[in-house]
């Protein structure tokens, strides 16, 4: 049941297992509409068939699993006032959730980007198994949006304070930082996704389908790398980034005074500066909210969210300045952090 050469989907069943390929290499492999349906409706009819013991999400080529949503469409779909871009966020969320209590055990197979929506496809993922060349994260503040696909879910979840961290400044994570932070559950060298799937075709399924997967990895993968950066800087993270606010976060990191954690220090000032400060201070509430709220309730947060941000946050902004103009100079509403106010931050969040 191979799909077309051609379709942003390719389907294959083989030994009990289906294999979902993201198909848009030269965009990334970025989600459209049209994807997003194809996975669901594939995912769907998997579920219900015996023959189907467990499915691989994977990404064609080298550069990406999945970069995200197709953002510069949500922005078309706004600017000319329709809607495609709140439907789209709808049936995707619909998806990572559908994907999240999945009867069967899903595999993801990742390297390269997996940014924003790619992370909202395998953080639900039963098996999430990284490459060398992977560059995860969730970077949503950069164009003036917030981290949503569960993002207000699965970030508030990571150890201490990493999701704040992540969230705020959309840092992106190499294999060992994504394994440390549970972002990721293996490491598997690049060059053995070959090897993986060959022994996939040669299994003899006489265990339980995610006994025989987690065998299967246990002894082809590792589960910890050397040189994770977040676990050195975990102290830090957690000292700056549990503070209550985006000010106070700014402010401690302004005041570190340890030598070998100045620089750092630095480098995420920078980076918290160059986004958007509405963005920032919603993000972070968002994430203090998820923090209590079940995964379907954090995905209908970032729905109420998503119906006022196009209208009243920085997103279609940013996606001007970064991808139609690529002035990368955008220009932010309010401009500086100090000009959000707090009521400003609980509108959003009113009638939820």
């Amino acid at each position: 049941m191979s799909a077309v050469d051609e379709a942003p989907i390719g389907a294959e069943l083989r030994h009990r297992v289906g294999y979902l390929t993201l198909q848009r290499p030269a965009g990334l492999n970025a989600l459209t509409l049209e994807m997003v349906r194809l996975l669901h409706r594939q995912l769907k009819a998997w579920a219900d068939d015996p023959q189907v013991l467990a499915v691989v999400l994977r990404g064609a080529g080298e550069k990406a699993f999945c970069a995200g949503g197709d953002i510069r469409s949500l922005y078309d779909s706004h600017k000319a006032g329709r809607d495609d871009h709140l439907v789209f966020f709808a049936e995707e969320y619909a998806l990572d959730q559908y994907i999240h209590a999945y009867a069967k055990p899903v595999l993801a197979l990742m390297d390269g980007f997996v940014l924003g929506g790619g992370m909202g496809l395998v953080q639900g993922a039963t098996l999430r198994v990284v490459g060398d060349r992977v560059r995860m994260g969730m970077p949503e503040t950069g164009i003036g949006y917030f981290p949503d696909v569960g993002g207000s879910y699965f970030l508030p979840r990571l150890p201490g304070h990493l999701g704040v961290y992540l969230g705020l400044t959309g840092l992106q994570l190499g294999a060992a930082d994504a394994l440390y932070a549970g972002l990721a559950d293996h490491h598997l060298p690049s060059a053995d996704f070959a090897a993986l799937e060959a022994r996939l075709d040669a299994l003899d399924w006489q265990r339980a389908p995610l006994d025989s997967l987690q065998d299967l990895l246990r002894e082809m993968a590792v589960t910890r790398l050397p040189d994770a950066r977040l676990e050195a800087l975990q102290g830090a993270i957690d000292r700056h980034f549990g503070q209550p606010g985006v000010a106070e976060i700014r402010a401690s990191l302004q005041a570190e005074t340890d030598p070998e954690l100045r620089g750092w220090a630095t480098e995420t000032l920078v980076l918290l500066d160059q986004r958007s400060p509405l963005a920032l201070s919603v993000t972070h509430e968002l994430l203090r909210r998820g923090r209590s709220l079940s995964l379907a309730d954090c995905f209908r947060l970032e729905t109420h969210l998503d119906r006022q941000w196009f209208d009243q946050g920085d997103i279609m902004e940013g996606v001007r300045a970064l991808i139609i103009d690529k002035d990368k100079r955008p220009r932010w509403n309010p401009p500086t952090l100090a000009e959000v106010t707090p009521a400003r931050v609980q509108a959003f969040f009113a009638g939820f």
